[in-house]
């Protein structure tokens, strides 16, 4: 049987995306663009993995419109294992965001899609699936059920779990999971949130100490903290502490940087490499993003990354 790749599970999302055209008003009307475009977070990540040319398969939920046969077709064309995807009422997420000039989001609302169809998937489908992954791609937030069916399976065949965050709020409730991850990716503010402390005005140097004995009392195998223009933070159970500066870019939308970021950390660590070259990898993928917004950024190979992958 054919090798599935990187496996991703997760939601898949419309994002309506406004972009001011002069400075942003709040609470004012703001002349500007509208885009929709294909989004979530795993669908993201997903997405990211093949475009540095992995064949990752996505296990997911889409309804039955046209836009999903159009997030179908798209992720087909980026060579993506569609053959899990499944069609439900009501199974596509839509997310709505208002950017500021800066390429940040300033104001947002999600109406996420019910993802019980994919705990049949994994029923019915899911030795298959897991036993023939590189490794498993999660959002920690989805239904606390569907977890415990993914983490068995990938228990059951040795499979690393990579956690990445959507909602550290609800991601706080799956504590005893984050102890079963390979890896834990999330910003500084959501790491606050999990470790009760605020970290958005520390430096790198003054947040690695910091993360090093948290991770290591929380006894959460490795985790990666993402800072914005001033890089990553990571720290592991077994190892030291380190840092990974970013790549200086022109920003226009920073919205999926961190999909890409997360996307190499867990390229590397499915391939072999440490916590620290993953994070390497992870920092060039999330700049590609941010510069591929001007067209400027050509698609990274695995050659570039050292990347060795039988197929």
């Amino acid at each position: 049987m054919a090798k599935n790749g990187i496996v991703v599970i997760g939601a898949t999302f419309v994002d309506i995306k406004g972009y001011p055209s002069e400075v942003y008003v709040q609470n004012g009307r703001n002349a500007g663009s509208v885009v929709e475009v294909h989004g979530g977070v795993c669908r993201n990540v997903a997405e990211d993995i093949a475009n540095v040319e992995l064949k990752p398969t996505f296990v997911s939920i889409v309804d039955n419109s046209g836009t999903s046969t159009d997030v179908i077709n798209k992720l087909n064309r980026h060579k993506i294992n569609t053959s899990y995807i499944r069609r439900v009422e009501g199974g596509l997420g839509t997310w709505l965001a208002i950017f500021s000039n800066e390429g940040d989001v300033i104001a947002s609302i999600s109406r996420r899609p019910d993802l019980s169809e994919i705990s049949n998937i994994l029923k019915e489908q899911g030795d298959e699936i897991i036993s023939n992954a590189d490794s498993v791609v999660v959002e920690i937030d989805m239904d606390a059920s569907i977890l415990k069916q993914i983490f068995e399976l990938a228990e059951k065949y040795q499979k690393k779990v990579c956690a990445v965050v959507s909602n550290m709020s609800i991601a706080m409730q799956r504590r005893d999971l984050l102890k079963r991850t390979a890896v834990i990716v999330c910003n500084d503010q959501e790491a606050g949130m999990l470790f009760s402390d605020d970290y958005c005005c520390k430096t790198p140097e003054e947040l690695m100490p910091i993360l090093d004995k948290q991770v290591k009392s929380a006894k959460y195998p490795r985790m990666v903290v993402t800072m914005g223009a001033k890089g990553a933070v990571y720290a592991s159970m077994d190892g030291e502490p380190g840092y990974c500066p970013s790549i200086p870019a022109g920003v226009v939308d920073t919205t999926g940087a961190g999909d890409a970021f997360f996307s190499g950390v867990a390229i590397g660590l499915t391939y072999g490499k440490t916590l620290g070259e993953a994070c390497q990898i992870g920092t060039r993928l999330a700049n590609s993003v941010i510069l591929s917004m001007d067209n400027v950024c050509p698609r990274f190979m695995p050659a570039e990354f050292d990347i060795r992958v039988e197929r």
